[in-house]
């Protein structure tokens, strides 16, 4: 990949589509994952005001941590940041407190996961709407279009993505070269909705390069008969997160009507 030139291509389109639609910049979430600090540095890169918001709920330390020292970072090289710290964690218990009590706790667990997302995503909007903003997205080819490994309406909504083109390990190679902060290159990647340290491959039960290769091999058409021991293992785990989250990846079904009908 050529790193430089994707940068620039990446910023530069960015701004144009920004420029374009009447928006004045971008509001985006900051998680203290490496997905989200590379989308916040280009759009930072862009010259439009960026307003950067930290929201936890329940959140560990450390992901807060890096969260303000990243946005600390983007402040110090480009001045036309801002941020807002939002503690949601008073809304999410009261809407908790809410909602009746169910039979299964595992599966009221899975659902409060995913409200923490749509949580935010409200959030963004509102910030966005105040300041005439863009949502930015941080979502990558593999979670975005390989195992849907994202929150439908909650981090999945958004205005445009600009790093959904490509690779985790390319996101990575891009943070090096924008001298991202290197406790978020290290740090273990996790969507923060658990409450605890599970990371991505800890819920999938794959690494990132194991995924791309298995999204390879399925862009070619191969079969788990095709491999043998750990691949066959990963390439069945791609195949069935790539299955159940189609109803994410694919557009909205549309009842069309036929026209004797209307």
């Amino acid at each position: 990949m050529q790193t430089e030139k994707v940068v620039d291509y990446i910023v530069n389109w960015l701004k144009d589509y920004a420029t374009n639609a009447g928006m004045k910049g971008f509001v985006i979430g900051i998680s203290g994952g490496i997905d989200s600090a590379v989308t916040s540095t280009l759009c930072a890169k862009t010259g439009l005001p960026l307003l950067c918001l930290e929201m936890p709920i329940h959140q560990a330390p450390s992901q807060v941590s890096r969260a303000l020292n990243h946005i600390d970072w983007l402040k110090n090289h480009f001045n036309q940041v801002n941020m807002t710290q939002v503690n949601l964690t008073p809304v999410f218990d009261s809407l908790i407190d809410a909602l009746p009590a169910v039979e299964n706790e595992e599966e009221r667990f899975m659902s409060l996961a995913n409200t923490r997302a749509r949580l935010r995503m409200t959030t963004l909007y509102y910030f966005a709407a105040l300041e005439k903003y863009l949502v930015a997205g941080t979502g990558n080819k593999v979670e975005d279009f390989g195992v849907g490994f994202y929150t439908k309406y909650g981090d999945g909504g958004v205005d445009l993505s600009p790093i959904a083109d490509l690779l985790k390990t390319q996101v990575y190679n891009i943070a090096e070269y924008l001298g991202i902060h290197q406790e978020i290159i290290e740090a273990a990647p996790t969507d923060g909705l658990w409450g605890d340290d599970r990371t991505d491959e800890d819920q999938i039960g794959a690494s990132y390069p194991e995924l791309e290769w298995a999204m390879q091999m399925d862009g070619e058409n191969k079969n788990p008969e095709d491999f043998t021991g750990r691949e066959q293992d990963v390439f069945k785990i791609f195949r069935r997160y790539n299955r159940a989250n189609k109803h994410k990846m694919n557009p909205i079904p549309i009842c069309n009507i036929p026209n004797d009908l209307l």
